[in-house]
This record gives C-alpha cells, sequence and structure tokens, in this order.
C-alpha cells in the first residue's frame, strides 16, 4: 500500500474537498511570499524595516504547516516504515495503517485540546504580542481548529484504509 499522493489524490473521495486546505495553503503562501518581498524591498531601498511583521510570517508559516498536514492527512501520507509496512500480509498491514491513523487522531486531539486550552487562556488573560501588539489568540485560535481537521481528515483516512480490499 504505497502512498501516491499525486495520482490518489485525483480519484479520493472525501466529504469535504481537499480543494480547501489547497487553497487556503496556496493563498498564504501568497501573502506570506508578499510580505517578505515587501520586507527586503523596503529593507534595501530605506533605511526602516517591517521587523514587526515577522510575528505575521511565524503565524503564517504555522498556518500552511497545518493546512498542508490536513490535506496530506486526508491522502494516506503519513510517516510509516515501508521496509517493514510492505512486508506485512494485507490484514495485519491494514491493522497497522488503521493504527497508525487512530494514534494520530489521539494526538492531534490533544493538541486540539491543550492548543485550545492556551488560547482560551490567551483570550482571557489579554495577553499582547510584542511585535504589533495585537491579541495573541487571534494567532492561537486556529492550532486546536486546524488541530481538529487533521483529526477529521485522519478519520476519514482510516476509515478509507479499514475498507479497502488489498
Amino acid at each position: 500500500m504505497e502512498c501516491q499522493p499525486s495520482r490518489e489524490a485525483k480519484d479520493l473521495k472525501t466529504r469535504v474537498p481537499l480543494k480547501f486546505e489547497e487553497y487556503a495553503a496556496g493563498i498564504t503562501i501568497g501573502i506570506l511570499g508578499l510580505i517578505t518581498f515587501a520586507n527586503v524591498v523596503v529593507r534595501y531601498l530605506t533605511n526602516f524595516s517591517f521587523a514587526f511583521t515577522e510575528e505575521i510570517s511565524i503565524f503564517l508559516m504555522v498556518l500552511v504547516a497545518l493546512l498542508g498536514g490536513s490535506s496530506v492527512m486526508a491522502k494516506g501520507g503519513h510517516l510509516n516504515i515501508m521496509f517493514v509496512v510492505d512486508r506485512l500480509s494485507p490484514e495485519r498491514r491494514r491493522f497497522v495503517v488503521c493504527a497508525a491513523h487512530a494514534l494520530s487522531v489521539l494526538m492531534f486531539a490533544l493538541l486540539a485540546f491543550y492548543g485550545g486550552r492556551m488560547a482560551w487562556d490567551e483570550y482571557r488573560f489579554e495577553v499582547t504580542s510584542p511585535g504589533l501588539g495585537l491579541p495573541t489568540w487571534i494567532y492561537t485560535v486556529w492550532l486546536p481548529v486546524l488541530s481538529l481537521a487533521i483529526c477529521g481528515r485522519a478519520v476519514g483516512a482510516m476509515i478509507r484504509a479499514w475498507r479497502r480490499k488489498d
């Protein structure tokens, strides 16, 4: 059961289309590129720096990583040791793949829970960012939201792996 996301992505049927993550990640990368380009141009043309945009850039990079993780999870691209997995019988391989997805669900559910608690604490205590002075919960709230999205994608991949006949 080799993962080939480019081929599988065309035929993959999910309840929530994968285009959501793909478009959101593309837009986020575009914004990140524009911010970085503007910072470089302004820095070389003037003595002024957009250093305060670093916190936005870091947030956007984390956002892209979580969106990409959600997309890859839906495509069954989780990490595994193919040397070992390929040598298993189809029944055991299916069990191992489903167990890996279940552990991913557990890990991202914990990340959503604790990330949600952290965002709530930042909201409750009115924590602001050092560069722009924005409430930090604006950045942090996306961690539990996208972790739950990854959980959903992992559950869907687990169901598809369990139903698959090799």
